[in-house]
This record gives C-alpha cells, structure tokens and sequence, in this order.
C-alpha cells in the first residue's frame, strides 16, 4: 500500500536562522517536508508558482512587502492554508490577529533558541499547527467579515447591570476558532448569560484577543482573571497559558485558573473547562464546540449532556476543521449539530429554558 502523501511546506522569513530551523523542523516529521524557503514575498510568490505548497508559514513581520498586505492578496488571489510565526511581541499579536481575521487558520510563536530545553516543545508544537492547517477548509476570502448591522443586539436598560450569572455559555475551539468565537459573539445580546471560552491560543495572544473581542461585541470580553465572578454580559477567555475552570463561590460562579499540566496536550484545554461546568453548573449550563483539529471538548461536551447541559457542536459545512465538533458528534456529546450562524441564537434560546437530561 502506498504511504499517504507528505504535507508540503513552503516557509517564508526574512531571518536565515529561523528559515534552517523551521526546515529541520518540518523535515524531521514523517509527514510532512519542507518544499522551499523564501526571505520575503516577493521570492515567495514565484515560488508558490512553481512548487504549489500544501501549506505556507508566513513571518509576521516582512521586508519590501507587509505581511498582512501579502496574505490579503494571497488569499484573495489564490487562497491556500497559512500558519502565522510571530515574534515575542505585542505588536506580532496585534499583526497576527489580523492575520487570523484576513484568513490564515493558526498561529505560531517563532522558536526562542536561547530556550533550548524547550526547543522540542516548540517543534512539535509546530508541525502540529501545520497539520492543522493542512487540513484546513479555505474559503475565498469575503469583502467584509462583518454581520448584518442589525447584530449584535443593542442592550436593553435592564441588560447593562452587572449581575452574577446564574446560567453559563461556555465555548471550546481551535483551528479557526477566533473567527468562529467573534461570529457567535457578536451575535449574542448584551444581556447573555455570563460566557467562559477556551480557545487554543498562544500565551500573549489570548489578552489582545479578548482586547478586539470587546470592541466588536455587545458583551464586555476580557481574559479571565483567576478568582472573578462571572457576569451576565461577560465573556471570559481563558489565558494562553492557563485551563480555565469554573468554581463556586458565595453562591456566584467564579474563574479558577491554574497551570496544571496540558490536557490532550493543550493547556488551556477545552475539556478541562467544560468537566467544570459539568460538575459546577450542570443543567443551567449551555455549551458548544466549534471548529478545530483533534479531540479536546467532546468527552467534556459529553458530560456536560449527561449533567443536564444543552450541546451543540458547530456543523462539518461551516468548520475550518472538523475535528474537535465530529469526535464529539461520535461520542453522543452534542445535542444538535448546527451551522455556525445558528449557534449563537440556538446558545440564547436553550440558555433561557431549563430541563433535565440535557434537552430542551
């Protein structure tokens, strides 16, 4: 029988050093080869031409072409999967969010050689984000990402208090999640239940997300802080580098975050989350998984039914990657299985009624 075809891989960085490195990298997986590097764009596009890569890495930060100006007319012209290397700064979070937004499917922190103990880490974490992403679902990229203007819905005088939550949203993802989250976000109103999210992300990235989460959204969105409550017309992302669970306190559901170690190999991981507000919240609880590669959230999506949680699962047609969603459709743990535009409306209706067993 025939060994399966190596993903391709064309790397594009202006730094020789990260080119080599990222190369030995991805020609050390079985499954995957390095096809090229290129030290701008422009080198990069002729040679997209010729070597026709299954899957682009693509350094934030670029000389004689913008990064972001090259991905916008990458995925306009010839839309294919592109895993972002950021450096260590803020602005390589900003850069990379709107990469994510302009439609590449991951992102990547390029590998610190001074930190050589965790250099595998690094690695391993990186042909993961490239399988991932050859995987991928692309999509032509669209004039606006943006939803009618009649969402999200203004709030009312009564949903602008801050109240302890005493129903939870809470939201796992991955690859190709951020676009995902907005959407749903931005079409909750401001009186939603208090919403926890896991999103695998790089730690640093998680804050400037939540950061333009908020801008966007009729929710207040911030990265959750450990030991705060959870409000009605929050949204709480859980930090790149911690699992967010949810505890109770005096009566109020509250964040509990800690560095345990990953699960299923994330940190923060989605299951950790939803077994929390399985065990805490149980049916008061909604939850939905969306797009992403592998298993995290659906034996968590499965107990938060069996506690009396509606599920949902975010539909093969609309993922980037359906991962995550199809393992938890095979395991029982989603309810329903939907199109995202219907996600965030279905979270709303099911959030407002109650009813053992899981259905609503």
């Amino acid at each position: 029988m025939p060994s399966p075809a190596r993903v391709r891989v064309l790397v594009v960085d202006d730094s020789a050093l990260i080119r080599s490195l990222l190369r030995s990298i991805i020609d050390a997986a079985p499954d995957m080869t390095c096809v090229g590097v290129a030290p701008d764009p422009i080198v990069a596009r002729e040679m997209i031409r010729n070597l026709n890569p299954d899957v682009l890495t693509l350094d934030v930060e670029m000389p004689k072409m913008d990064g972001l100006d090259f991905l916008e007319k990458l995925m306009r012209l010839r839309p294919m999967p592109v895993v972002m290397v950021s450096g260590h700064t803020a602005k390589g979070s900003e850069v990379s969010l709107r990469a994510l937004e302009l439609g590449a499917v991951e992102i990547v922190t390029k590998p610190r050689l001074d930190l050589t103990a965790g250099l595998e880490g690094a690695a391993e974490e990186i042909r993961d984000k490239i399988r991932a992403a050859s995987m991928a679902r692309i999509r032509p990229r669209q004039a606006s990402t943006l939803p009618p203007a009649s969402t999200p819905t203004p709030p009312t005088t009564t949903s602008t208090r801050a109240v302890a939550a005493d129903r939870l949203i809470a939201i796992g993802a991955s690859t190709g999640g951020t676009e995902a989250i907005k959407a749903v976000l931005m079409a909750m109103p401001a009186s939603a239940p208090g919403v926890v999210i896991t999103q695998h992300m790089p730690e640093r990235f998680t804050k400037s997300f939540a950061e333009r989460l908020d801008r966007v959204s009729a929710l207040t969105v911030t990265e959750a802080v450990h030991g705060e409550r959870i409000l009605s017309g929050h949204a709480y992302i859980a930090p790149g580098h911690s699992h967010l669970r949810i505890a109770r306190s005096g009566g109020a559901y509250v964040a509990d975050l800690s560095t345990e170690p990953p699960v299923n190999r994330h940190r923060p991981s989605v299951d950790v989350l939803f077994n929390s507000v399985a065990a805490v919240a149980g049916k008061q609880a909604v939850g939905a998984l969306l797009t992403g590669m592998g298993k995290d959230g659906a034996l968590g999506l499965l107990a938060m039914r069996k506690a009396g949680a509606f599920t949902i699962a975010q539909n093969e047609a609309t993922c980037v990657v359906y991962g995550m969603p199809r393992e938890a459709v095979l395991v029982g743990g989603a309810a329903e299985e939907l199109a995202l535009e219907r996600i965030a409306p279905r979270l709303i209706e099911t959030s407002r009624m109650t009813s053992p067993g899981g259905s609503r």
